[in-house]
């Protein structure tokens, strides 16, 4: 009989698709297949028997009822499957050659009844009970009996039912659980649960680099985003600083005056409007570089896109506060004498407001510096680090400081 890599035979297949034709015309052919086991050791008993097929199980018990003792590498047999189900048919058919079978333990030490009752399979408990011969306070590897378990995984049902028929918990019935192999069964547990914690640790550690991925470039289309608008701020700027040397109060002299010069202002030789010359000059020629610099570097790597962002600002705030000096110093000849304490006041106004914001901004990037230093201290410790738990805690780290909503350059 051919089989494939996992020595599953035609008869396999039929018997777990529930084809009974098929089985019964393979099984007249060569009776000797229902002993072939897969890789794992299931029968094709076993298959049967978890699949719910009941008239294959009663030919496979008509050709060879021993089969029915048969485990796999797990130590479980075919009753051991059929009580995973809902088959009720299928468990008394697989008693009644030999009601022995219900005493047989998996690798664990679970009957039947104990592999019913982790399922919480009532209808399976109730038949298995029926049965005469049955152990009902037996206990498995780790010291546990059927009502132990009904009761650690809070089946109120299933356990007033095992309680009914006598079932008693393990340290009632003076057969203390062996230590030796409760403290396999321990460590059995520790050893799965510290797996199940590591590949989850692993999954958020993949998950953690996707999305930092993700910020990484809506950090870099954020730069992109203050890079051109500082360009844009720059141009206006400039574009303000130019046509307010041009439109000054007392436009200029037009004829021929003593001391005076064509074209020159009339209140050039007032000091406020030699405050606005230079200042507006310095905002103009501070806007105009900064033009200049957009215009001509291209930059690719993050860092130095943000170091160039830093400077840019940095000229963009020098160019604000030398264009509000400008505006604040002509107000002093547009009001006059009389009405000087309006020029005050305004004074008052844009020092507060521009003074607060760029104290403001200072400050913001004073703690962003400081953060990223507390950043870098953390790779350090990381790199210093061979844990992985503790590679995963850094990203996280990382992606709290490092790719923040918000954050002044």
């Amino acid at each position: 009989m051919t089989t494939d890599l996992s020595c599953t035979t035609a008869l396999h297949t039929a018997a777990a698709q529930g084809h009974i034709d098929v089985v019964n015309l393979l099984l007249e052919t060569d009776s000797d297949l229902a002993k072939i086991a897969r890789n794992n050791g299931k029968t094709v008993l076993h298959s049967a028997a978890r699949m719910g097929h009941l008239e294959v199980v009663k030919s496979l018990l008509s050709k060879d009822p021993s089969t029915g003792f048969r485990v796999d590498k797990k130590g479980q047999t075919a009753l051991h499957m059929a009580v995973k189900g809902q088959n009720e048919e299928i468990v008394l058919e697989l008693l009644k050659p030999d009601p022995s079978v219900l005493g047989l333990e998996d690798c664990k030490g679970n009957t039947a009844l104990h592999i019913a009752v982790m399922k919480g399979r009532t209808q399976i408990v109730r038949c298995l009970l029926s049965v005469e011969s049955i152990n009902i306070n037996s206990t498995n590897k780790a010291g546990e009996s059927p009502l132990d378990i009904a009761e650690k995984i809070g089946n109120p049902e299933i356990v007033s039912i095992l309680k009914e028929a006598g079932a008693i918990n393990s340290k009632d019935h003076g057969k203390p659980p062996n230590a030796g192999k409760q403290l396999k069964q321990t460590v059995s547990d520790i050893k799965h649960d510290v797996q199940s914690q590591l590949q989850q640790t692993r999954q958020t550690g993949f998950r953690v680099q996707k999305i930092a991925k993700r910020l990484k470039k809506l950090h870099i289309s954020g730069l992109n985003n203050a890079i051109n608008s500082a360009t844009v701020v720059a141009v206006l700027i400039a574009t303000v600083a130019f046509a307010a040397i041009f439109t000054v109060p007392g436009q200029y002299v037009e004829d021929k005056t003593k001391g005076l010069s064509l074209g020159q202002a009339h209140i050039a030789n007032k000091a406020p409007f030699i405050v606005f010359f230079v200042f507006d000059s310095l905002a103009l020629f501070i806007s105009l570089a900064v033009v200049v610099v957009q215009t001509s570097v291209v930059v690719i790597e993050q860092k130095a896109k943000k170091q160039l962002v830093f400077v840019i600002n940095k000229l963009m705030w020098l160019a604000c506060l030398f264009i509000s000096v400008a505006f604040i110093s002509l107000t002093y000849v547009v009001v006059g004498k009389e009405s000087r304490w309006l020029a005050v006041c305004a004074t008052v106004i844009g020092s507060t407001i521009m003074l607060t914001t760029i104290g403001s901004m200072c400050y913001f990037v004073i703690l962003h510096r400081m953060e990223e230093s507390k950043l870098r201290s953390i790779r350090k410790a990381e790199s210093r680090s061979r844990s992985f738990s503790m590679s995963v805690a850094s990203d996280s780290e990382i992606l709290n400081n490092e790719y923040k909503r918000m954050y002044a350059l």
